[in-house]
This record gives C-alpha cells, structure tokens and sequence, in this order.
C-alpha cells in the first residue's frame, strides 16, 4: 500500500472505508487507514482483530439427543498500547464507522482522541498478506453436518451400553469450532487464517448399590475437517467400561505421601495447571509465580524437559498463527530442569521484556489476547514404564486424572479417576478417591524419571482471555514423593 496522507472525518476517501465480504486482503485499505488514524492520536501501537465464526454443539443422553446449539457470530476487537498501558475495545459493528468507534473508545480510555479534521494521518503499511488460510477454505464443508453428528453420538450411546454394566447415565457430546480471523496491526503485520477445531466425548455413570463409578474420555482435532467420522467411539466405550468395572468396586485409597507413577497423555494436565500457567508473562505481570525471576535457574529435577509448541500434526491446541499475528513457533520451557523461556505476547512483552513467542490467544473478538499455551508436553525421557515401576516398592500408579484446582502460586488438587496399588514394582489391586496434592516448586524438582512414550490428549484452558483448546501431554512419569489424599 502507498504512503498517502488521509484526513479523518470529512475527507477520508471512499475507497479507503470499502471491505469485502470475506476477511481476507479485500479489508487492507480500511484497516491501513484505521490503523493510521490511531498512531496520529498518539498511540505506540494499535491492532486490529477481526473474527467470524460458525459453532455448533450437540449433545446425546441415554438415546435420545438433548441439545443441539448453533451460533454464528461476527466481531472485532481493537487493543490501544500507550507505553506499558493498554486498552481493549470489542464489538460487532464491523463497518468501517463501527471499528473507528471503537478505536476512539479504546483511544479515550488512554487519554488519546482522534486527530482533529485539520491534521493528516499517513496510513500504515501492512505487509502482504500472510495467509495461513487459504489452504482450508473448503473444511467447514467437509465437515460433519448436523444429522451426522446426531448419528453417529446416538451410535456412540449404543455402543457404552453393549460394553459396560450397572449403567445409571450415559452421554455423549460433540463440538465443531470454525473461525476465520484476521489481524492487522501498526508494526505492519496483516495475517489472516481459518481454524477447524472439534472434540468428541464420551462418560459412563455406572452404580451397584452403594458402588459407584464415573468415567469419562475426550478426543480432539485441529486439521481433520472428517475427525467426527473418523472417532473411534467403538474403542472409547471399550475403554470406559473397563476402567468404570475396575472402579465400581475398588478400595478406596488411604491417606498419605507415596511415590507415583502417573500415566502419560492426559496425565500432563498437572504440569499444565501446576507450572505451565505459572510460566505465561500474564503471571509474572500479576506478580503471582514463584519463577519470575529464576530465568536460566534449575526449578525441576534434571530429568525434566518440557516444551510448549504452535504446530503439533493434528492436535487440539495447534494454530499456525496467534491472535496477535505471529507465526507458530516451538518454545522450549524447560530444559533439564533449567527454566529456559516464557510464553509471551504483545503486552508481555512490553511489560516483562520477555520476548513473544506466538502464544497471544484469546476465546474470541470479546476478548483482549494474553499469553497462553498451546500444546505443552513434557518430553519423552530414556526409561521404559517397566523402569518406572520396578523403581516403586509401594506406592500408587494414576491412570486417569480427572478435575482439580490450582492455586493463583501453584497450589494445586487433582482428584484421580482410575488408580491402582504398585507393590513391589507391579500395578496390583484398584483404588479410588485419590486426590494428588501439592505446590508447582515442589512436585518439579520430584520427577524424577521420565519414560519414552510421549502421548498428547485434548483439554480445555480458562484463563484471562476466556476458555481455550490446549493439549496436555507426557510420557508415563514417576515423582518421587507426592501428597495423597483419601479416606
């Protein structure tokens, strides 16, 4: 785009205020524009992000389908940087006077107005357009439409009701996530991409009196636009009923401090809650983790790697760029248990001088973007599951995690869904009602081992931005001393 000078008010040209029906490079004019009226108020920065999306949830009880919930929106959002202050202004008038009114909104809440109509603005330079979309204009589609996704949940239910016994309640749940954003901002930055993001799940209520069992499993996909025909739910009813017969009649678990064993995949939702957040600049801004200034200091065992990465083929919380622009990138968290980076964004990185690292993400236009995960996994280690075990006299292998919670420091509590006794190096009998407890600074510097079967496992991350898809991940890990609660 040229460097022409436009006034605002009165004399902007006609043809700087068109947009096309999509959002792709058809909105560059406009936005240099807008973009350019911000910098003349005053401000360091300023950016745009633009979202249309078309979500729909389906939901299977027993036999019968209980809810089925489209929605379709389109909005945008402009964030103001002043220094290290910024200011965030969201709505769905996305005409070029609806995004100016917000901007002026955002502007006023940091002290700066709109040039006057005396003063020329130059409009800003974005680069070409990057788009990482244009590749999946055709997946929203070939996606499952709505009497397929009522098909093949009500298959689903069938198929827990073949497989497990004592059933009190069985449900099944679909979600499709589509979204095209575009983001353009002041640095010059105008990027646009498609996102197809869907999970299925599947839970088991099962009861024999005063025995009770509840279960539950969840896949998820971020690149298939055929995942929902291609989810395995024969295998997952398989697979809960027979942890939801192992648990109806297990023991329950006594009270004390043990060393564990906990299984990979979903099993890496402890380091996400417990130290991953702790790792994200919005902590260090809130002053709330305990590593804010331990950069390239041993905050884990030496056994322990971990990462957090934009692209991983295929799972839930990939993205080829963040809600700020920035192209997916790898970043190593820790590394030997040397805290090596942060996950940063835009305001981040004005605020902590940690540098971005394509984590800025956000639930939607409603939004301002924060630094977040993506797919954050522990790395596989050199030992095999056997090794993990035999090291274990007495202690408690975790299956399935289930909820918790944690602490804004890293307090933390997870209840265990499946769990059973290690006795001199072998699983032995069934336990229920384990509830692992403890601090992030502490439980890292006791992992100890790390075996090499890496598995990753969709999940969900509220945060300051709202409800996002993540993935968890690790291999079969085993900490040396863990506090467990039970009866």
């Amino acid at each position: 785009m040229g460097s022409s000078l436009i006034a605002p008010e009165t004399t902007i040209a006609p043809e700087a205020t068109k947009m096309g029906d999509r959002l792709d490079g058809s909105w560059e004019s406009a936005l240099s524009t807008l973009l350019g009226l911000g910098r003349a108020a005053g401000a360091d920065l300023v950016e745009f992000f633009l979202e249309r999306n078309n979500y729909v949830s389906c939901t299977a009880e027993e036999d019968t389908v209980t809810a089925l919930a489209p929605r379709l929106e389109l909005g945008a959002g402009v964030r103001v940087f002043l220094g290290k202050t910024d200011a965030y202004v969201s709505t769905n008038n996305v005409g070029f006077e609806g995004l100016k009114a917000a901007l002026d909104s955002a502007l006023s809440i940091l002290g700066l107005t709109l040039p006057s109509r005396s003063v020329f603005a130059p409009a800003v330079n974005l680069e070409w357009l990057r788009d990482y979309g244009s590749r999946k204009e055709d997946w929203l589609t070939q996606a499952s439409p709505m009497a397929e996704m009522v098909d093949i949940l009500l298959a689903a239910n069938r198929e827990l009701a073949q497989q497990a016994k004592h059933i009190r309640a069985r449900r099944s749940s679909f979600f499709r996530d589509w979204q095209e954003v575009l983001v353009a901002a002041s640095d010059g930055t105008f990027a646009r991409d498609i996102r197809l993001v869907q999970s299925a799940a599947s839970s088991l209520l099962c009861a024999d009196g005063e025995h009770r069992a509840s279960v539950g499993q969840r896949a998820g996909n971020s690149s298939d636009p055929s995942f929902l025909r291609h989810w395995n739910y024969a295998q997952s009813a398989a697979e809960l009923a027979e942890s939801a017969g192992q648990m109806l009649y297990a023991d329950y678990v006594e009270s004390g401090t043990y060393p564990v064993i906990m299984a990979n995949a979903f099993g890496g939702v402890i380091f996400h809650e417990a130290c991953g957040h702790l790792l994200e600049t919005t902590q260090i801004q809130a002053e709330t983790t305990p590593f804010r200034d331990r950069k390239k200091q041993v905050i884990a065992h030496p056994s322990l790697t971990a990462w957090d990465e934009g692209l991983s083929e295929g799972a839930f919380g990939s993205i080829a760029m963040d809600d700020e622009g920035m192209p997916a990138q790898r970043t190593l968290l820790i590394e030997n248990g040397v805290l090596r980076n942060f996950l940063s964004d835009r305001a981040g990185e004005k605020q902590t001088g940690h540098p971005r690292t394509g984590s800025g993400r956000r639930n939607s236009y409603e939004y301002a973007a924060a630094s977040r995960m993506r797919n954050t996994y522990i790395a596989p280690g050199p030992h095999t599951v056997g090794d993990l075990l035999a090291s274990v006299e007495r202690g408690l292998y975790c299956k399935k995690m289930g909820g918790g919670s944690v602490g804004p420091t890293g307090e933390f509590n997870f209840a265990v869904d499946e769990a059973y006794l290690i006795e001199n190096g072998r699983i032995t009998k069934p336990l229920k009602g384990a509830i692992l407890i403890g601090e992030a600074k502490e439980i890292m510097k006791n992992i100890s081992m790390c075996a090499d079967d890496l598995e990753l496992a969709a999940g969900f991350c509220g945060s300051v931005s709202g409800s996002i898809h993540v993935t968890v991940g690790q291999p079969h890990i085993k900490v040396e001393a863990i506090a467990v609660g039970g009866r």
